[in-house]
């Protein structure tokens, strides 16, 4: 009798540990009953049907893939290596499931193929100056594709463009030339513009002659304020231009 009792406890225990699972807040267990599915459950305690019920959990939390280097030529026939990381999630356990194999293997293997594709239709300059455009398509290609099978892919990033030796040569020698090019740019607009500015002053300086007589004044002034022993300052003779206009005039009255 004693045994008897013993047997019957085992076989209860072995029967709530193959009947009872516990799922935590971020699973779901999809319930197949002789190879169907009948419900979706969790979180919680779950009892299972032994040996009748199979379950398969899923988990709900954000999942971080990334996606390893790609090599890809791009549509002006350059050779980069790329690499780009997936955030998505499982929105539909059941579709996960029943739908497609293995929802990892399947996302990282589509994330790949879409990575070398998008990036094999655009130009070097376009996957440098707009990562976000870029970045943008493949979230909506993906989460297209994987809509079927209950996930939704939320963002899709690049995260290092590998370029070779010879071009990084390259584009380091177009931007020097492009600085050097806005550099002399920028030189010759302040040469116009200080050209200006001095045929303006030329234009004034030719209605007013006594303005020249008052900035040479001022010249001399600021020459002054130095500290020098000896200054040696040519002396334009228009400055005494007046006074010989007067004398001249003098000497005609007295003739």
């Amino acid at each position: 009798m004693f045994y008897t009792a013993i047997t019957i406890v085992i076989l209860v225990v072995m029967f709530l540990a193959s009947a009872i699972r516990i799922l935590n807040e971020y699973q779901r267990g999809v319930i197949f009953r002789l190879g169907r599915v009948i419900a979706t459950k969790g979180p919680g305690l779950i009892i299972l049907i032994p040996v009748i019920d199979r379950m398969m959990k899923v988990d709900l939390r954000i999942i971080t893939m990334d996606v390893p280097p790609q090599d890809v030529i791009t549509r002006d026939n350059v050779s980069i290596k790329v690499n780009a990381v997936v955030y998505f999630r499982v929105m539909d356990s059941t579709k996960a499931i029943i739908e497609v194999e293995n929802y990892l293997y399947a996302t990282s293997q589509l994330a790949q193929t879409t990575l070398r594709s998008v990036c094999g239709q655009v130009e070097l300059d376009e996957i440098l100056a707009e990562r976000e455009k870029i970045n943008h398509q493949l979230q909506e290609i993906l989460d297209r594709s994987t809509d079927p099978w209950g996930i939704k892919v939320s963002t899709v990033e690049v995260k290092h463009i590998d370029l070779p030796q010879e071009m990084q040569r390259a584009m380091a020698k177009q931007a020097e030339a492009e600085r050097e090019r806005r550099a002399k740019v920028i030189n010759a607009e302040g040469e116009f513009q200080a050209a200006q500015k001095l045929a303006d002053a030329g234009k004034v300086i030719a209605q007013q002659p006594i303005a020249l007589q008052l900035r040479y004044l001022q010249t001399l002034t600021v020459i002054a304020s130095e500290n020098n022993s000896t200054t040696v300052f040519p002396i334009p003779i228009d400055i005494f231009r007046p006074f010989i206009d007067l004398l001249q005039k003098k000497e005609k009255a007295t003739d």
